[in-house]
């Protein structure tokens, strides 16, 4: 099976392996030959990725009933001599050598290399913000005319080239007169201490609007009176750290990731496994890291557990209400696309351990193919202790250490960074991270503010507002259903007390655990309760466990989250209606992927999870994907500047009634020769849990607890 890293124009065996770069090239042909026949006019490439096979036509394949799915391209572009959108679908032969490719032009009627199978014009809404159109809005705004002068009369600043720097965002909450135009907006910024200096520190008020399609600026919102530059440096580059005041620690030594004879994991193609795990990594534009096929292996039977999971949105809305920063808000994932964005990883400081790397394919606006260089992390690590148990009759203790596999990606958006993880456990658990890091988005405090309203100070005369974070999952679980397509049952379980008093709870203490089963849409529409321990159950009622003769499940468990602050009324909560909730159910539907709409960029409305629930329908026999939103409240501080150490978030996945016991008792037991005592010779360390036998150097839980039995 074709590899991501270092073999991406190789053929893509599998139908979900990610578009190589002769197929994006291929797509991306066809697509101009259409143009240019029909009149539409030059494009601008915003996506080109793998439309992935339906879901049942997948299945077959995998089970062996059915052909092999087409290979599809799902292309976005847009046409700014028209102002206007298209989305084609283009159906691709098999990967044939780029000589070959080159000799058959995607316009020749015979044996087409790529062939368009629909194209269609896409109204009233706004594609998202590629790469390449944000780096044309930071140049239109630098080059504005009008942004110059006002620098120059209100802070004195002339070198625009270098020393104004434009974040640049999709609009959220366009001017009126303007909303029907494709926009973006730049927060922006000054460098006054050379190339690396952190601009964060530096903010001005205004925020100019730019078209896109025009290539100009519209509009500039800013205060009525300029504020006062802060010109104090404070800064994280090596360069520029002033380590007289502040030196390097010197109490920090090496901690090394070691493993003798390498991991315990193994990559083919993009089809990866991990002792009983087994998944395909897939990756796109839009979602970035995506999983499918999801199995643990049992037994000797594999079980799957998840068909498809993927990060489909982000809404992160600021809390100040006043101009110029009413329009700041972000829908990272549907705005600028998490695969577009994606770091490429560096061996020894964004992982650790013994590492492999997969690159991601992506594209430009000129619909070139681009390559992330090791776009996703796989490797595995100590989690601590997966079990113990300490038998104080025998003073005998046994201790299995649990590791888990990480799969994980980061992408930067402007001036946030979001570290995603999926991790694995031995125990069949699967725990999903988000790492938010970066820097604060911050803005000039408004002449004469002493302290500000709706954040914090955390450098003279700069303010960092108060926000939220809210990330939405698609989760199409497949718990035990070895047959493909059968349908699960999502149900609510909580801790209920029964009722004082009486023959039932003559003692008052009883409780017990309460089940419900969700069966509608509407019904499916709920939110944490931390006060009765509230979790999901995704149950397999074709699959029954023999032990406790229920059917098999996986608990979706949330983790703190909080409630959208935003006023229903407000635009947010109007676009983000999948951050009101923290579970949403649907039946599945292929043309269901994104929560807040295929094309949300100036939306108004919600597209999304809003108009697919708006008749309450039967989730019997439905298939059901659960859509999972959990995020943060940002409040922030002045340790979060310059640089922001990680606000942490997710949620777990937990085998519930899956097996017929704790499935990591298997664990061999073992011993890690290179762990040691301090203030103990080598020597002894070697031989301590042998000789000690649980007296004074090893305490009670001091004996043999993790040797092999031939050792005790």
């Amino acid at each position: 099976m074709a590899a991501l890293s270092s073999r991406v124009n190789a053929v893509a065996r599998h139908p979900l392996d990610q578009l190589s770069p002769d197929e994006v090239r291929r797509a991306v042909d066809a697509c101009k030959c259409y143009a240019s026949t029909h009149g539409v006019g030059a494009l601008r490439f915003n996506t080109v990725m793998l439309r992935e096979p339906a879901k049942k036509a997948l299945l077959a394949f995998e089970r062996g009933c059915g052909p092999r799915p087409e290979r599809i391209a799902e292309v976005v572009a847009i046409v700014p001599s028209a102002s206007t959108a298209v989305e084609a679908l283009v159906r691709l032969q098999e990967d044939t050598p780029p000589t070959a490719a080159a000799a058959a032009p995607p316009s020749s009627p015979e044996g087409l290399a790529a062939q368009i199978e629909s194209w269609k014009i896409l109204d009233g809404v706004q594609p998202l913000t590629s790469p390449d159109d944000n780096t044309l809005a930071e140049v239109v705004v630098k080059s504005d005319l009008r942004v110059a002068q006002l620098l120059a009369e209100r802070y004195g600043i002339t070198d625009v080239a270098n020393q104004l720097i434009c974040d640049t965002w999709a609009c959220h909450n366009a001017p009126e007169h303007l909303n029907h135009r494709r926009l973006m907006q730049g927060f922006l910024y000054l460098k006054l201490d050379g190339k690396y200096d952190n601009e964060y520190a530096h903010p001005i008020d205004m925020v100019p609007i730019v078209d896109l399609n025009l290539g100009k600026v519209v509009h500039i919102d800013m205060y009525d009176k300029p504020s006062t530059v802060n010109r104090q440096s404070v800064n994280y580059h090596p360069s520029l750290v002033d380590v007289a005041a502040r030196p390097w620690r010197d109490d920090v030594r090496p901690l090394h990731v070691v493993q003798p004879q390498g991991p315990s994991f193994s990559l083919y193609g993009n089809e990866l496994s991990w002792q009983r795990w087994r998944m395909r990594i897939g990756f796109n534009g839009r979602e970035g890291l995506v999983l499918h096929g999801v199995s643990y292996k049992d037994g000797g039977r594999v079980r799957p557990v998840l068909h498809r999971a993927s990060l489909v949105e982000m809404a992160v809305p600021y809390g100040d209400p006043n101009t110029p920063y009413i329009r700041k808000c972000a829908f990272d994932v549907g705005d600028y696309g998490f695969g577009l964005c994606a770091n490429s990883l560096e061996l020894g400081c964004d992982c650790l351990g013994h590492i492999q790397y997969l690159d991601a394919v992506v594209n430009n606006a000129k619909g070139e193919a681009v390559v992330i260089r090791k776009a996703v992390c796989i490797h595995e690590e100590d989690a601590g202790i997966m079990w113990k148990h300490w038998d104080c009759r025998t003073n005998h203790a046994e201790v299995r250490r649990s590791r888990r596999l990480v799969v994980s990606m980061v992408s930067t958006f402007m001036n946030y960074e979001y570290a995603l993880y999926w991790y694995f456990y031995q125990d069949g658990s699967i725990h999903f991270e988000l790492k938010l890091t970066g820097i604060l988005s911050t803005s000039v405090a408004p002449a004469g503010e002493s302290d500000p309203p709706f954040g914090v100070r955390v450098a003279p005369g700069v303010n960092a507002t108060v926000h939220q974070h809210f990330f939405c999952m698609r989760l199409d679980l497949a718990v035990d259903d070895t047959e493909g397509g059968r349908d699960l049952v999502v149900s609510e379980v909580e801790s209920v007390p029964l009722p004082p008093g009486g023959p039932a709870n003559p003692h008052c203490n009883g409780f017990l655990m309460e089940e419900t089963e969700l069966l509608s849409t509407t019904a499916a529409q709920r939110n944490h309760n931390f006060n009765t321990a509230r979790f999901w159950s995704i149950k397999n009622p074709f699959s029954i466990n023999p032990i406790s003769k229920r059917p098999v499940s996986y608990r979706l468990l949330p983790a703190a989250s909080p409630a959208l602050m935003a006023h229903p009324a407000s635009l947010v909560a109007r676009r983000a209606v999948f951050a009101r909730r923290q579970l949403w159910v649907t039946p599945h539907s292929e043309s269901q992927r994104y929560p807040a709409g295929e094309h949300v960029v100036q939306s108004n409305h919600c597209l999304g999870l809003a108009e697919w629930t708006k008749k309450d329908q039967s989730l019997r026999g439905a298939d059901p994907v659960i859509w999972y939103s959990f995020g943060v409240t940002h409040a922030p501080r002045v340790e979060d500047f310059p640089v922001m150490p990680v606000e942490v978030c997710g949620f777990s996945l937990k085998p519930d009634g899956f097996f017929t016991s704790n499935p990591a008792v298997d664990l061999p037991p073992c011993r890690d020769p290179a762990s040691k005592e301090e203030g103990v010779p080598q020597n002894q360390n070697q031989i301590q849990l042998i000789t000690t036998g649980g007296t004074a150097v090893g305490g009670a839980a001091g004996s043999a607890c993790c040797l092999p039995a031939s050792k005790l």
